[in-house]
């Protein structure tokens, strides 16, 4: 098991206070399963991360998915940063402060330089999409 993947295993069940990444510390959620290329997190909708309707700001979800899927390419433990090139979002749902929303991501593709990952945003007991995201993560020189 790579060290990354490693890590998320050891943290599953916690929240990400801890985390290595500033927004995720701030989005902070529940790591809920991990698997290499694989995420599961939870996450309370807080008033912060919302519209002036009182509902999670797309750019908070667009956050989230981004996040997300970053993570999912930490957990292959390959030796190099990748960052993202392209993200598309598709908003399907609302969801309000206090509740708890759940991110699934996952990578599709991985090439030589890109990797193309996904992530679905539910409600807690996955019976409402929230949104869809699509990315492409591009390989840098930056080493890990």
């Amino acid at each position: 098991m790579n060290k990354p993947l490693a890590y998320f295993k050891e943290h599953i069940g916690k929240d990400a206070s801890q985390s290595p990444s500033p927004l995720m510390q701030w989005l902070n959620p529940i790591l809920i399963r991990a698997e290499a290329g694989e995420l599961e997190f939870s996450y309370v909708v807080r008033n912060e991360m919302t519209n002036p309707l009182g509902i999670i700001h797309g750019g908070t979800t667009a956050a989230i998915i981004d996040d997300a899927m970053g993570a999912a390419v930490f957990s292959l433990g390959l030796p190099h940063v990748y960052t993202t090139v392209s993200l598309s979002v598709d908003y399907f749902s609302r969801a309000q402060v206090g509740e708890t929303i759940i991110a699934q991501t996952k990578i599709i593709k991985k090439g030589k330089q890109i990797i193309n990952a996904e992530c679905e945003v539910w409600n807690e007991d996955k019976t409402r999409l929230i949104a869809k995201g699509h990315s492409n993560l591009i390989q840098s020189k930056i080493p890990l």
